[in-house]
């Protein structure tokens, strides 16, 4: 992993909005709850897998307009022959292009992905970072301390006509 992104943008979950004056005034907002994974707790502990900060992540990610497509071309081209041999299992979607390291209390996010022509590629980073970074700390309560991003690729409005399935040739 790269050195430690300091200017990424950490998003406070204790900025919820206050409890409404309803009846439901009485149940735990789970947004303003300390859900901090360093914290001890008496009655048991929790555990994140990997598995699960990346496909945050690479939800995360995927939400960001000028995003086409996640992952390499390798990975994205190993996925296409998985998913022609039967029983085989391929990458989730969701998680594709994305890889983690998990700690006890932070994690660090490597994702790469495939945009759109035309888009800022500094700016898209920057968005993404942010998306990625906000969801993964709101969601597990583990501290981000990098995204990395590449951009493996980009789509050109030409690839919409080659990435179309050709007229079968006998009906």
């Amino acid at each position: 992993m790269a050195a430690r992104n300091t200017a990424s943008a950490h998003t406070d979950i204790h900025q919820a909005p206050s409890a409404r004056s309803d009846e439901s005034s009485n149940r735990t907002d789970l947004a303003r709850t300390d859900r901090s994974p360093a914290r001890s707790e008496d009655n048991g502990r929790t555990d994140i897998a990997d598995h699960v900060v990346a496909k945050i992540s690479g939800m995360a990610a995927r939400e960001v307009r000028g995003v086409h497509r996640m992952g390499g071309g390798a990975a994205r081209a190993f996925d296409a022959v998985r998913e022609r041999i039967p029983g085989s299992t391929s990458t989730n979607a969701a998680a594709r292009g994305v890889s983690v390291e998990v700690g006890k209390t932070q994690t660090a996010v490597d994702i790469n992905l495939v945009v759109e022509y035309g888009v800022s590629i500094p700016d898209l980073a920057a968005v993404v970072r942010r998306n990625v970074t906000a969801g993964v700390e709101r969601m597990t309560g583990l501290e981000v301390t990098e995204v990395n991003v590449t951009v493996d690729d980009i789509h050109l409005p030409d690839d919409e006509a080659q990435e179309a399935p050709a007229e079968p040739r006998v009906r």
